[in-house]
């Protein structure tokens, strides 16, 4: 992939796609928001963070909104690709004027998470010693996640979030946020995830993870210096096949694939069948565009997360959130089944109700259904116009 552009398919994926100081900036600022100690107990000592922003900040602050990704998601919610940028927005038509999220009226900000590959801190980052981070990166948590979070809310002079909303892992940090700063939120969003990560979720995580470090290029998590062709792609080309089938359903691809051959294969001499291309195409975009062991630090993160840890369970976490919460699931949604999000309406004092996308696409709907996203964000939007607080700072 060359840094200057879009995202190319021409010759072998580099080691890593994740961006590196000296590629081109895109839309990207930086804060730096000083040393961290992990919840696992190591130290960073300094973190910087890469975020976007779309429209005006108002006079008093109040018209805030924070996006937070989901696991190989990152700060460029909307826009095309170009140079820093490998891929369009990710919400492309969700964030901007006249949208759902209409930038006339709102101040929107995604950071790259922490642990991330497109900015922030994170594995392939360079540590103090002036090599990138790889096998030393430290265990992180949605905690830590959130904490960072929390210091560019301070850093960009922003008392409260009238709306934090976020798919999969970024519905997980909605949550932290919620308990862990409920005074800084006005209302949430959560789509398509947990209060609490399952065992049949962890054990997909944890094969994902073993792809990735079965694979001899990935050396441990210390591949950077490899050349283009010769880092861990094939490992993760891998975790990214199996996790793809936990995003997208039984049906759909039945409807969209059957046994169809690929286009001038044949599967009974060795050929592949039209599916397999599929898996292969996507193993190989996200090679291009991500980094292997930031695939492995954001999918521990989540396998960690358990919103009730430390805190007498998931009943009395989730019963502290009175701010209005919209908890939307997805029908066909095999990795965080609508049980998951029923859970937490039922716990939590702020839910109103269990809202469904309905979608043939399983977990994916999140960013294939832009319409139906839409719909419930303009309800949680409402629920906090109607839900002021009583005094601002």
């Amino acid at each position: 992939m060359s840094p200057y552009g879009a995202l190319s398919y021409a010759g072998p994926p580099p080691a890593s796609g994740a961006w590196q100081e000296g590629d081109p900036v895109g839309h990207r600022q930086f804060l730096d928001v000083g040393p961290l100690t992990t919840e696992s107990g190591e130290r960073i000592p300094d973190v910087r963070v890469a975020y976007e922003t779309w429209g005006t900040l108002n006079d008093d602050r109040s018209n805030a909104i924070y996006i937070c990704h989901a696991l190989t998601g990152d700060s460029h919610v909307a826009g095309p690709a170009g140079p820093g940028h490998a891929t369009g927005g990710w919400w492309e038509g969700l964030v901007g004027p006249g949208c759902d999220i209409d930038t006339d009226e709102w101040f929107v900000v995604c950071a790259n998470v922490l642990g991330g590959c497109q900015g922030t801190t994170g594995p392939a980052s360079l540590a103090p010693d002036g090599r990138p981070w790889g096998s030393r990166f430290p265990v992180v948590t949605v905690g830590d996640m959130v904490e960072i979070e929390r210091r560019v809310t301070d850093a960009l002079g922003i008392q409260t979030w009238a709306l934090l909303l976020g798919p999969s892992l970024g519905g997980m940090r909605v949550l932290e946020w919620m308990v862990r700063h409920p005074d800084r939120v006005r209302g949430g969003l959560v789509l398509g995830s947990t209060a609490a990560v399952s065992a049949d979720q962890i054990a997909t995580h944890a094969t994902q993870i073993a792809a990735i470090e079965a694979d001899p290029a990935f050396r441990g998590g210390d591949y950077y210096e490899a050349d283009a062709g010769e880092g861990p792609h094939q490992g993760m080309g891998l975790a990214r096949r199996i996790a793809h089938l936990t995003y997208r359903t039984e049906s759909e691809l039945a409807d969209r694939f059957g046994r169809t051959a690929q286009d001038g294969e044949d599967p009974y001499a060795g050929g592949r069948f039209a599916v397999e291309s599929y898996l292969d195409h996507h193993a190989d975009k996200l090679a291009r565009r991500f980094d292997a062991n930031t695939y492995i630090s954001l999918t521990r993160a989540m396998s960690l997360f358990d919103l009730g840890r430390g805190r007498d369970g998931l009943a009395s976490a989730l019963g502290t959130i009175s701010a209005p919460l919209t908890v939307v699931g997805i029908d066909t949604d095999r990795l965080f089944p609508v049980r998951l999000q029923q859970e937490i309406v039922d716990l939590t004092p702020g839910a109103d109700r269990l809202h469904l996308i309905l979608s043939p696409f399983g977990h994916d709907g999140f960013l294939v259904e832009d319409e139906q996203v839409g719909v419930f964000v303009a309800h949680a939007l409402h629920r906090v116009r109607r839900h002021r607080p009583q005094a601002q700072n």
